[in-house]
């Protein structure tokens, strides 16, 4: 499931911009389905310039009924009436979505034999003293099984050792979730850290869900800016 709003705070319209031909929202959906890991790719949108663009290319699209303030939100209202058991978020601002990384993410369900895990997500190192200090980052800490333990725009871990180095994880918004987990989260209100972060995968958190993140070596470009978008058209050229 690809949400795809099209109104957005940083960058309005973003996904309708071109990237080298093709609407980005079209490059992502594109993306997904040349993985070939997936029964079905739907886009999810209130938008009837996105849902006629990707419908001419020959995609399906299902429009929201309601409004909502995250993709989780229009991921869960889309797959309530679905028989499916794993969902899988890939936001409509990441073009650069490949097969690798999202084979990682699903193995993590086919391997949990104790069905403790809600939901997973994919994290990037990142190096770059002015990506981990910008807030548009969102990074990531972990426990020692690689279970979230929070996410922030601020640089977590704070480095205060002298003599230990803090490595710093970036949140790539690619998610697979458990129908149960999305359904949950759909009915759940939002808590105080979620509102100030205005990080989706807090809630989860809140609420008491096991995100497994899965380290990536790919990072890629989300277009989250103008100048992302530039990133994007130098590194797709």
């Amino acid at each position: 499931m690809i949400p795809a709003r099209y109104a957005a705070s940083r960058f309005p319209g973003k996904l309708m911009k071109d990237l080298a031909g093709k609407p980005v929202i079209l490059r992502t959906y594109e993306a997904a389905q040349k993985t070939g890991l997936f029964e079905e790719v739907i886009v999810v949108s209130d938008s009837v310039e996105i849902q006629q663009t990707i419908e001419a290319a020959g995609g399906k699209v299902i429009m929201s009924r309601e409004a909502h303030e995250t993709g989780s939100d229009r991921i869960a209202e889309a797959v309530s009436d679905l028989a499916v058991d794993i969902v899988v978020n890939v936001q409509g601002d990441e073009p650069f979505t490949e097969r690798e990384s999202l084979e990682k993410l699903l193995r993590v369900f086919r391997e949990d034999k104790a069905g403790e895990i809600d939901l997973a997500s994919l994290m990037a190192e990142i190096t770059d003293p002015e990506e981990i200090s910008n807030p548009n980052t969102v990074k990531v800490i972990t426990d020692h099984r690689g279970f979230a333990l929070y996410f922030s725009r601020a640089p977590i871990p704070f480095q205060r050792s002298e003599t230990e180095k803090a490595r710093y994880f970036k949140h790539k918004g690619i998610y697979a979730f458990r129908k149960s987990a999305l359904m949950d989260f759909r009915r759940l209100p939002m808590q105080p850290l979620e509102a100030v972060e205005k990080i989706e995968a807090i809630r989860y958190l809140e609420y008491g869900k096991k995100i497994k993140m899965v380290e990536t070596r790919i990072s890629g470009i989300e277009i989250d800016t103008p100048e992302d978008l530039e990133k994007a058209k130098a590194a797709w050229n």
